[in-house]
């Protein structure tokens, strides 16, 4: 009996180069993903626990891009977020109507960096370098 592979989890990073914070944690994320994609082999001499099954992060692709998010996209990344936290996505916002419009109005007002998990349906913007890790230690396996 074979089963079927499960497609990688889509991260993407909504980055700005000249933010030291989003480079901070573009680093952190090229990091972690070579980090979950790592294996080791039993030839080698060296303790595997950080690489064996059950501690190591799933794999997931990432998507790093300074393009910044369609309207379309940003209307989902709102979504995840929920309407408490809109204000963390786009600079001033109150609302989701609030929230497109400036960004309408001005594509800076997006506070880059924004984490997306286009799969599980989960975003963060900001330097919060914890809970986007947390989003990636979340990753169903």
């Amino acid at each position: 009996m074979f089963r079927f592979h499960k497609p990688l989890d889509i991260i993407t990073l909504f980055h700005k180069a000249s933010s030291p914070a989003s480079v901070r944690l573009a680093t952190a994320l090229r990091q972690a993903s070579a980090a979950a994609s790592e294996t080791s082999t039993l030839d080698q001499a060296s303790d595997h626990t950080a690489q064996s099954e059950a501690s190591r992060r799933p794999e997931f692709k990432l998507e790093i891009t300074e393009t910044p998010p369609t309207a379309d996209q940003l209307r989902t990344i709102l979504d995840y977020v929920g309407k408490q936290r809109v204000g963390s996505i786009v600079k001033g916002a109150s609302d989701e109507q609030d929230a497109l419009r400036k960004y309408k109005e001005n594509v800076e007002n997006l506070q880059r960096p924004v984490v997306v998990d286009w799969n599980n349906g989960k975003a963060a913007a900001g330097e919060n370098e914890s809970e986007i890790l947390k989003m990636l230690n979340d990753l169903p396996r």
